[in-house]
């Protein structure tokens, strides 16, 4: 078996179903760029349509892959600025040590997390802790593969108040292009979801989630169709009547437009229906 993913990407096909080709009430440029030197740049801007707060971010990475060293810049509109260097296969094959500090100049607020993962075939493991002086919190999960099945466990251990603020299981079944999966966050929020790639044109995925002592069951269906190589279209659905729709085709090589909608089954007539329009460019 090849490697399994990390926790948080445990379930992710079906996620995806659900949330890329969307962006409802939003309007949204991307820009991606190359550098002769190998500085990849992308820059976002986004504004929301019901409040009209707008937002942008900045990010710069540089690769040095001889060394296995990354170096990432982040900058957004907060003033938040962020830096990681990480290094990875160097000290160990499948080893990844990275440092992430971030910086708020109006405050002087600073911030920093060790990451360190690994991964080799049927394991993944990993362990993040903040750099804080009062009782850092730390982070740790490991996922096991074998033959198609996984089972993963993540925690949060809050060293200050010496105890566990997160415990989630989960318990999935990979086979060629169907995937199951299952969790238990805190032993109170249960979920599940499948995922299904029917051929080359359509995916499917449907999910479920519910929380302990309520009658509250949460849940939803979404599926991609795949028109031709340049345009996609979207759909899905939840207990809430909450209707999804997306659009996304490329102009041509480098330019993407997405367009979207949310309807609300349940109050068709009293509006509040939302857009949203993105714009995606590569050079």
């Amino acid at each position: 078996m090849a490697v399994p993913p990390s926790y948080s990407d445990l379930g992710k096909s079906a996620r995806d179903v659900f949330n890329k080709g969307y962006g409802f009430g939003m309007v949204k440029l991307e820009l991606k760029t190359k550098s002769s030197s190998g500085v990849e740049f992308t820059a976002t801007g986004s504004s929301n349509t019901d409040t009209g707060k707008a937002s942008g971010s900045l990010e710069t990475k540089y690769k040095i892959k001889d060394y296995g060293l990354t170096f990432t810049q982040k900058w957004n509109t907060d003033n938040t600025l962020g830096t990681e260097v990480s290094m990875e296969d160097q000290l160990a094959e499948g080893l990844k040590v990275a440092l992430d500090t971030t910086f708020v100049p109006n405050t002087g607020k600073k911030s920093g997390k060790l990451k360190t993962s690994y991964k080799r075939e049927y394991v993944n493991l990993g362990c993040n802790i903040d750099i804080d002086v009062s009782g850092p919190t730390i982070y740790g999960w490991a996922v096991l593969g074998y033959e198609g099945w996984l089972a993963g466990y993540q925690m949060a251990f809050d060293t200050a108040k010496s105890k566990l603020s997160q415990n989630n299981f989960a318990l999935g079944y990979k086979a060629g292009d169907f995937q199951l999966h299952t969790n238990v966050n805190d032993g109170t929020e249960f979920g599940g979801s499948i995922y299904q790639k029917v051929n080359n044109k359509v995916e499917t995925s449907v999910n479920l989630a519910w929380t302990a002592g309520s009658n509250n069951t949460r849940f939803g269906i979404a599926a991609k169709y795949q028109l031709d190589e340049k345009t996609s279209v979207v759909a899905k659905v939840n207990n809430a009547s909450l209707i999804g729709i997306g659009y996304t085709h490329a102009l041509r090589p480098g330019v993407k437009l997405t367009l979207s909608g949310l309807i609300d089954g349940k109050n068709f007539s009293a509006g509040g229906h939302k857009v949203g329009l993105g714009f995606e460019l590569e050079a």
